[in-house]
């Protein structure tokens, strides 16, 4: 799956910090270095799920460090207060604040979590993100241990530096260490896994939602 030459404005709706680099991290790699803007939104920092000893704040620092090493600028990066687990008491909320940043960004291609994703929150951002960018491409990613079925309708080519990048990233989150999902050898075989799929060494699978040419 290729953009347009001219560089694209990219958004991603990221649930909580690190949702975004676990699902599209080798692609948001690959596609800085081919000079697209890349905001990303994140919806919580999970501060109540930070684990004992941490501080607070512990995934906004991350998640800062996390996107910078993708190449993402720190002013195009967002992070909100909305609490972890709680996103359906505040589905208004948050589909207003997505209309504000499609108003403000006009985004070529919007990526979200697939709605067959079974974490609630994650199910509350697909959903809502798909009323509010009804009329922009729209790629769901894919979060493999949420994912009660999952349609790889379209791969992005990556190379080792795009798959190394994902990794340097998700290691930046020191505090989720010990999640089997951050480990380097998971996210490469996974990278491999769908590279197989597509005919190349490594990819990122997407469902393709909408896309408009």
């Amino acid at each position: 799956m290729r953009l347009p030459a001219t560089p694209q404005t990219i958004l991603i709706l990221a649930p909580h910090t690190d949702d975004g680099e676990l699902g599209a991290g080798g692609s948001l790699a690959r596609w800085i270095s081919e000079g697209h803007r890349i905001h990303y939104l994140a919806f919580s920092a999970c501060e109540t799920s930070v684990p004992e000893g941490w501080p607070e704040d512990t995934l906004r620092r991350e998640v800062a460090a996390a996107t910078g090493v993708l190449g993402i600028p720190s002013d195009q990066l967002r992070v909100l207060d909305y609490q972890v687990r709680q996103f359906g008491a505040e589905r208004q909320r948050i589909l207003q604040e997505m209309v504000d940043v499609g108003n403000e960004l006009a985004p070529d291609l919007v990526l979200l979590p697939s709605v067959n994703d079974l974490h609630q929150d994650h199910w509350v951002i697909a959903q809502e993100g798909a009323r509010a960018f009804k009329r922009t491409s729209m790629l769901a990613y894919e979060i493999p241990w949420n994912n009660v079925s999952f349609e790889a309708s379209g791969f992005v080519a990556l190379d080792e530096e795009h798959v190394q990048k994902k990794i340097d990233a998700l290691g930046r989150y020191e505090s989720q260490s010990a999640r089997s999902y951050v480990d380097g050898e998971y996210l490469r075989a996974q990278a491999r896994f769908r590279g197989v799929q597509a005919g190349v060494e490594y990819a990122e699978s997407f469902e393709v939602k909408k896309w408009f040419l």
